[in-house]
């Protein structure tokens, strides 16, 4: 019959176990110590590791020793370290703690002395003894800090009541032996309260072993087992348990709660705040176990136990194992023949190679197992052993491996039944150009792993994090042209976002801006108001292949880049960063209106690169122009002709100009009035006209050119080419050949403005045109944009989208509805995800 555990008392018990940076100095050992102080109604026992960085240091002395090289000022630094912490710290019984703690380093000395000379089975003993002499002199101080023996406290070396040795899969406790011990040391230390040593234990013939490096968590779930603990709590210098490692995923986030199972398999596949094998000890008897920082003790941290908790994602955890690498074993022999698993893991068992994932075709033409790196060779020569008679029949081909191999682990209960957990991993890898070697999924749907390019660990766990735990509609953004519109834009962005994240769940991060010479890239979320004074002479010099690397992030779903400039060559890159699925929205019309080559090469990229490209603010600011004829378009309606105004500035100028005032005149308050361009030249010109009608033509379909409009220019030949200065004091050249066009008008009933067509037989033209009273043109007010659609519906009354077609603000909340679109088809593509 197995023996019972064995309580210190009738009270209830609470294990502590602290980490070494948890007692890396006097200061955290005390802070330690009165978080372990136990409560009137329990009793506590304490478990300890190493202060951090001294089992690194013992690793290094035994080395030393063995090599024959200089140790002693070594082990000198690690006796000051300790006697130093001592005196720091306020314990009342510090001249017996530091006789403790100087007969921990003698010994320690000795044993040094011993490894030099010694070798074979001697010296792996005593090597196994130096390095648990870091927990034992923080035992030490723990145990002073606490009161010591005159406080009710004893000191445990594990050593004396842990008894375990090597099994098929690792280290395992010898359960009647080590309850035994215990009941023999409990015999002579009746304290109600026990600091332990975690780490060191012993071996059955009684030789000083280890538990492996970070075994310190192990030991306390084993004493937690002995000591009859109803609950234990490791202290560390983490707040719990993280959805993903933090410095590689910014957005990872505390787990309030886990099941035994969903820790072990993160445990297992490199979770570092748990040791993989600390928890079994724990489900056996039911334990419930708190993972909590010591730094911050106030936060709540994390539970595990047998119930865990529901999460709002099917997936609690995701975790990189590194240095993996795939050996694969093929061959058409191997079709239909029993057995052939059985023999390559036997191989691979008889050769010390430990398989961490199995894949196998239903084909049975290959099975693939996922290996260490640091085995894969050994591996790989143990399966061509056992197989060399196949591959010399040609039965089999052979062995492949391939190293430089991470594997991803997406780990949680809500796996289980619920479709399309699988699909949104691989969607969010295949949307970080991350592809998969090799796929496994137990039957227990709790695990879902893959093998990658160890290259890729970083951007995949990124992504596959943002898949599963953040918005589908997060994105990450990248502004460039800080001008009058991209100011007006951040504005805006500033007055909505926060509304936004809580009323729709659009979450958009500014996390770049970029101006003409300068570029500022942000690890987070910038505050858009204060964005563009980011760009001053200490920003960084501009960099479009940098800035577009930084937005397209690979811990944010998707990303987005709004290019409020001018610039033609900024719409240049636009089809590499659509390729590289790089949203865009932009009232920059070089992209939509430039060379032919250079759009279908944008259109292809949206394809490729599953992104979206809008650009409603290049024609009519804020109006929905393209909009509106995009769905006259996909409804199956036919384009017969549009015409309109297309242009502010010169809907100002004519609907202004009646004869009581020169042109001229009108010219210079336009422009007074920031209507106009900075050169009035610029929108007299039609070239922006021409440009904005060249977007509609080729939204209708039509594979029409800048080269192809008839653009009337209405600054005289003979006043291009003067410098802005001259111009503006030549102004007055306009006046007689306008009014005389005016007085022509009048004369037939009719009025003046800038008009843009593109009739039915494709033929566009741009300039001022004489229309009729009745005309829609003839009915706008100040900087209206009016265009008309004709189309078979629409045939005798044609649709006409009038309203305010200048200025920063209304093009700016054009951009903005663009951007807002996008985020939202992000969101119904992917809101499956939150059904």
């Amino acid at each position: 019959m197995s023996a019972r555990p064995f309580p210190v008392s009738s009270l209830p018990l609470h294990l502590h176990k602290f980490g070494g940076s948890s007692v890396a100095d006097a200061a955290r050992i005390e802070a330690a110590a009165r978080l372990a102080a136990p409560a009137h109604d329990q009793c506590s026992v304490v478990v300890v590791s190493a202060m951090r960085g001294v089992t690194d240091a013992l690793v290094e002395l035994v080395e030393a020793a063995r090599s024959g090289a200089p140790w002693h000022d070594g082990a000198q630094r690690l006796r000051t370290r300790h006697a130093d912490a001592a005196r720091a710290s306020g314990a009342a019984c510090r001249d017996k703690l530091l006789a403790a703690l100087d007969a921990q380093a003698q010994a320690l000395g000795a044993d040094l002395e011993a490894l030099a000379q010694a070798r074979g089975a001697v010296a792996t003993r005593l090597a196994e003894r130096i390095w648990g002499h870091g927990e034992l002199c923080s035992a030490w101080l723990m145990h002073a800090a606490l009161g010591g023996e005159a406080g009710g406290w004893a000191w445990l070396d594990a050593r004396e009541v842990l008894v375990v040795q090597a099994g098929e899969i690792g280290v395992h406790i010898d359960r009647e032996a080590s309850l035994q011990r215990l009941a023999a040391w409990r015999a002579r230390h009746p304290q109600r309260n026990v600091v332990a040593t975690g780490f060191i234990a012993r071996t059955a013939d009684g030789h000083a072993t280890t538990l492996g490096r970070n075994g310190s968590d192990h030991s306390a779930a084993l004493l937690a087992d002995l000591f009859d603990a109803s609950t234990v709590t490791i202290w560390t210098d983490v707040d719990g348990v993280l959805s993903a490692d933090p410095r590689l995923v910014p957005d990872a986030v505390r787990l309030d709660a886990l099941t035994y199972a969903e820790a072990c398999e993160l445990a297992y596949f490199g979770a570092k705040v748990l040791h993989p094998r600390t928890i079994a000890p724990l489900q056996v008897r039911g334990i419930p176990l708190m993972i909590r920082s010591s730094l911050d003790p106030a936060a709540p941290g994390t539970r595990i136990d047998s119930r865990g908790e529901p999460a709002r994602s099917p997936v609690k955890g995701l975790s990189i194992v590194d240095d993996m690498a795939v050996l694969e074993l093929v061959g058409s022999g191997m079709v239909g023949v029993p057995g052939v698993a059985e023999v390559l893991f036997a191989a691979l068992h008889g050769a010390g190679v430990s398989v961490t994932m199995i894949s196998q075709g239903s084909s049975e033409h290959s099975i693939c197992c996922v290996v260490r790196g640091s085995e894969a060779a050994r591996g790989r020569a143990a399966i061509e052993t056992a197989f060399a008679g196949a591959i010399a029949a040609g039965q089999v081909e052979g062995v492949r491996m391939q190293t430089g191999l991470c594997v991803l682990a997406a780990v949680g209960d809500g796996m289980r039944g619920n479709r399309g957990v699988a699909a949104r991993l691989f969607e969010g890898l295949a949307q970080a150009r991350v592809n998969i070697r090799a796929i496994a999924q137990g039957a227990s749907e709790r695990n879902l792993s893959v093998a990658i390019a160890q290259d890729d660990a970083e951007r995949a766990l990124r992504a596959a994090h943002a898949t599963f735990w953040l918005s589908p509609q997060t994105v990450s953004v990248g502004l460039i042209g800080p001008g009058n519109v991209g100011r007006a834009l951040l504005a805006q962005l500033d007055d909505v976002m926060p509304g936004l994240r809580a009323r729709a769940g659009v979450d958009l991060r500014l996390r770049a801006i970029a101006g003409s010479r300068r570029i500022h890239l942000a690890g987070t979320a910038l505050a858009p108001a204060s964005a563009a004074t980011l760009l001053g002479d200490d920003a960084d010099p501009c960099d479009l292949d940098a800035f577009a690397a930084h937005v397209r992030a690979s811990d944010l779903p998707h990303a987005m880049i709004i290019d409020c400039s001018a610039s033609d060559a900024v719409a240049a890159r636009y089809a590499d960063w659509l390729a590289a699925g790089i949203h865009i929205v932009t009232p920059n019309k070089h992209a939509g209106s430039g060379e032919w080559s250079r759009y279908a090469r944008i259109a292809e990229a949206r394809v490729t690169g599953h992104s979206r490209f809008l650009y409603e603010a290049t024609v009519g600011a804020g109006l929905p122009v393209i909009a509106t004829l995009r769905n006259l378009i996909d409804t199956g309606d036919t384009l017969h002709s549009i015409d309109g105004m297309l242009s502010g500035t010169l809907a100002w100028l004519f609907n202004s100009f009646d004869g009581s005032r020169p042109f001229s005149a009108l010219v210079r308050e336009a422009r007074a009035l920031g209507y106009t361009e900075p050169d009035p030249r610029d929108d007299l010109s039609g070239l922006d006209v021409a440009r904005k009608l060249v977007i509609l033509a080729r939204e209708a379909g039509r594979t029409l050119s800048l080269a192809d409009v008839e653009v009337e220019n209405l600054v005289p030949e003979a006043l291009r080419d003067l410098s802005l200065d001259a111009f503006l004091g030549s102004l007055e050249a306009l006046d007689a050949p306008m009014q005389a066009r005016l007085d022509a008008a009048h004369a037939q009933g009719r009025g003046l403005r800038h008009v843009a067509r593109l009739d039915a037989a494709g033929r566009a033209t741009v300039g001022v045109s004489a229309l009729p009273s009745d005309h829609a043109c003839m009915h706008t007010r100040l900087t209206d944009n009016l265009v008309q659609f004709t189309t078979a519906r629409y045939a005798d009354n044609p649709l006409v989208v009038q309203g305010p077609g200048a200025g920063p603000q209304v093009t700016a909340a054009g951009v903005f509805g663009d951007v807002l679109a996008i985020a939202h088809a992000l969101g119904a593509r992917a809101g499956w995800r939150h059904a």
